[in-house]
């Protein structure tokens, strides 16, 4: 994990080009530049108006930010680097096993479209949903409101799993997905389902095999601190920061 924010280098900027550079036209500020701007500004949680100013003028990368938003590049970059961080690791490039979890996040002031109060964890916000590999790195992404329960929020991640991954065979989860969640997940897409529980008895975290790693993928977002809070005005947009964040830790295994 990168202690600070660096920007792209050649060979990570390589990896990306063709996602990011789709019309071949001379352009007054750099691509490269501008996505630059938008990881600077997901690690060190700056507002869009403090953009660093050797970068170009925030509304700029503000505008450039919605359009890769809305038009899927930054899940398109996301996607990409997550197949070759398999592939470099001796994997196949599709994930036949996924884990699924959920984390609820405060809100702040100002915030009020799909909010809501997860009562079990006291929370006034907003809940992340993830699908992660074997190791940990992230197929699908969803934001709700915090008061909807884990596996209906979940249900959001089955279909964004399916268009990334054709070898999809056994999903893990806890209790809390149990009921119609597992049925649809086994019935609908004939994917095997793996529900742990942590014992009664035990109090505080413990490590679930085959789900751990989605507790550490959430713990690796704490780096970045535009995602300490829910800032977004739109839960398309709080999607597009984790994987921004996401993308800024696998671009650094890229050497």
């Amino acid at each position: 994990m990168q202690t600070k924010f660096t920007e792209l280098t050649d060979p990570q900027w390589q990896v990306i080009k063709k996602i990011i550079e789709k019309e071949q036209r001379k352009r007054k500020y750099s691509l490269r530049q501008i996505m630059n701007a938008v990881l600077w500004l997901t690690r060190t949680g700056s507002q869009w108006r403090n953009m660093e100013s050797k970068y170009p003028k925030w509304e700029l990368i503000y505008y450039y930010f919605r359009k890769w938003r809305s038009d899927g590049t930054i899940r398109a970059v996301l996607n990409e680097l997550v197949r070759l961080n398999r592939f470099n690791q001796g994997r196949e490039r599709e994930a036949s096993m996924v884990a699924i979890d959920s984390q609820s996040v405060k809100k702040v002031p100002f915030i009020h479209l799909d909010t809501g109060i997860d009562g079990g964890k006291k929370v006034n916000g907003r809940k992340r949903h993830i699908a992660v590999d074997s190791q940990g790195l992230p197929l699908a992404i969803s934001v709700s409101s915090a008061n909807i329960h884990d596996s209906e929020g979940a249900y959001d991640l089955l279909w964004r799993i399916e268009e990334v991954s054709s070898r999809v065979e056994l999903v893990r989860v806890d209790a809390a997905y149990k009921g119609e969640f597992s049925n649809v997940v086994t019935d609908i897409y004939q994917w095997k389902i793996d529900i742990s529980q942590k014992p009664e008895s035990v109090k505080g975290f413990v490590p679930q095999k085959g789900r751990w790693q989605v507790e550490r993928s959430f713990g690796w977002l704490n780096f970045y601190r535009r995602l300490a809070k829910d800032y977004e005005r739109l839960v398309e947009s709080a999607m597009a920061f984790i994987q921004l964040a996401f993308s800024a830790i696998l671009f650094a295994r890229i050497t």
